[in-house]
């Protein structure tokens, strides 16, 4: 796999810290923080290839912190992680720029994979 930079963007504290040792297993380079203005921060200051962000986050919630990222870095893909009763909202982030958007819980191989074509796509531009 390809070095690449994400970050994970999820206010659930048991998720966020098991797919950041999951994908660190995986020699993943990865920063995780737990709501979308940490993200927006760290976005400005920092580079990211992929940005992995839950819809459904208290504040600011995943649909207003993708327009802020892709207004600061429009480079940067970003993959929605969205549940069930929000799958309205994974189409909408998809209009508003997402690379795609993927169920939660979603298996980590297809995560992976999702990464790798959304990586793809940020190194042929």
């Amino acid at each position: 796999m390809d070095p690449f930079r994400v970050l994970i963007v999820d206010d659930e504290d048991d998720f966020r810290n098991t797919l950041v040792k999951r994908l660190e297993t995986r020699q993943v380079p990865v920063l995780a923080v737990a709501d979308g203005q940490a993200a927006s921060n760290l976005v400005q200051e920092q580079d990211f290839d992929i940005v992995i962000l839950d819809v459904k986050m208290p504040g600011k919630d995943g649909i207003q912190t993708l327009q802020e990222i892709k207004k600061l870095k429009p480079g940067i893909e970003v993959i929605l992680l969205t549940g069930h009763a929000s799958v309205e909202s994974g189409i909408q982030g998809m209009r508003l720029g997402a690379f795609d958007y993927l169920i939660k819980p979603t298996p980590l191989d297809d995560l992976l994979d999702k990464m790798q074509q959304a990586l793809a796509k940020t190194r042929k531009r």
